[in-house]
């Protein structure tokens, strides 16, 4: 395979391992924000106000991910590197 090959695998891998890590941290926080509003209703708007940051946390690896993805795709610095290495 060439490079552009593999550079679009390896894209495509990070952004599947990114996104399975994010929703599972984002399950599991929804999880936990639920049980603590089913055992104390009374502290459910500090309980939610907390998930909401912490989703949002959470969202920012996958757009972390995403953007090292794109920078993969389109603006990776060792593309001449590698085609001066193949060359030879």
């Amino acid at each position: 395979m060439d490079f552009f090959t593999w550079v679009m695998i390896t894209a495509g891998f990070g952004m599947a391992v990114g996104s399975m890590g994010t929703a599972i941290g984002q399950g599991l926080a929804v999880k936990s924000a639920l049980e603590g509003v089913a055992r104390n209703p009374g502290a459910s708007g500090k309980i939610l106000t907390t998930m909401m940051i912490g989703l949002a946390m959470i969202e920012s690896l996958a757009i972390y991910v995403f953007v090292v993805a794109m920078i993969i795709l389109f603006a990776n610095p060792f593309k001449d590197v590698v085609l001066e290495l193949l060359a030879k």
